[in-house]
């Protein structure tokens, strides 16, 4: 029993010595992804809630502390409002329409047993695509007079709009442009989605009397399909959320600042107006916009487990 004790006592500094080494391993391996997540996620967030309560401009040596001054004029900037409502509107067509159209994608190529990877390489080629390069394409389809669209719509006695240059149909005709380019990409995390469901879920309910393609779809594939689901939405709206590049190429947020978004909006102040200040505080709010839609995914995904 001696000894036992007397070899326990001395394995224990040992143990103690090579956990300490094991912790001084790991933090050194963690090390450099820290490093850049302070340098380039935690660093410039703190930066920019810092100066948006300061009014620095690019240009100036000095600026002041303003507090809240810089929100308070947000909220009374008709252009912020306006641009804040486009972005709203903008989401709110382009979110559930790539939703439900690259949720029908992918049942048509999971039911297609012939030329799955070339449809599947085709409807994500504009998800792949340089979007500014593409824009030139959409100008041209949307020109209202030597535009494809325009010029099929009077072969049908129809006078086709101006796409990009009427205040009340510019918005549309860039989310049409957003719908085009989300759908491959919500297509691709359905068809992850449909390929996890086992097939023996889609026999059981052939023999629980689901005989038709719709009854297995909403007794199966849709329920099974949750969790995919509600990522999709999520992403979706962040990725419409986050418009920029065809406001910018296309319409520089006209005319008349119909199509004026978010992420504009703040491109406009920072880097046109150099009011970095306030464009740090535009930067805020649509930061905690973001956040709120991840919350509100993380709790609708916990809320599906424990349902599950």
């Amino acid at each position: 029993m001696a000894s036992f004790a007397a070899t326990a006592s001395l394995s224990a500094p040992m143990i103690d010595v090579q956990a300490r080494r094991q912790s001084r391993t790991a933090w050194l391996l963690v090390a450099p992804a820290v490093i850049l997540i302070l340098a380039f996620i935690v660093g410039p967030m703190v930066a920019v809630v810092f100066l948006g309560f300061t009014d620095f401009e690019l240009g100036y040596g000095s600026f002041r502390f303003v507090g809240f001054e810089n929100y308070a004029e947000l909220f009374s900037d008709r252009t912020f409002l306006k641009s804040l409502s486009n972005t709203a509107l903008y989401t709110a067509i382009v979110a559930p329409v790539s939703l439900l159209l690259g949720l029908a994608l992918a049942l048509l190529i999971e039911g297609e047993k012939i030329g799955r990877s070339f449809f599947r390489t085709a409807y994500f080629l504009p998800v792949a695509s340089l979007l500014v390069a593409m824009a030139t394409v959409w100008q041209y389809l949307f020109h209202p007079s030597i535009g494809p669209i325009n010029a099929g719509l009077r072969m049908i006695g129809l006078a086709g709009p101006n796409w990009l240059g009427a205040s009340d149909m510019v918005l549309y005709s860039l989310a049409i442009i957003g719908i085009w380019q989300s759908a491959g990409f919500n297509m691709v995390l359905f068809l992850a989605g449909l390929s996890a469901i086992p097939r023996d879920l889609y026999a059981a309910a052939e023999v629980d009397g689901a005989k038709s393609a719709l009854d297995r779809f909403l007794l199966v594939t849709w329920p099974m399909l949750g969790p995919t689901t509600l990522f999709v939405i999520t992403i979706s709206i962040i990725n419409a959320v986050k418009v920029f590049e065809t406001v910018k190429t296309l319409t520089e947020g006209g005319p008349n600042k119909a199509s004026e978004v978010l992420l504009f909006t703040i491109y406009q102040e920072g880097f046109v107006y150099l009011r970095v200040g306030y464009a740090s505080a535009m930067t805020v709010v649509f930061l905690a916009v973001l956040v709120v839609l991840m919350v509100l995914q993380y709790r609708l995904l916990d809320r599906e487990v424990h349902y599950a």
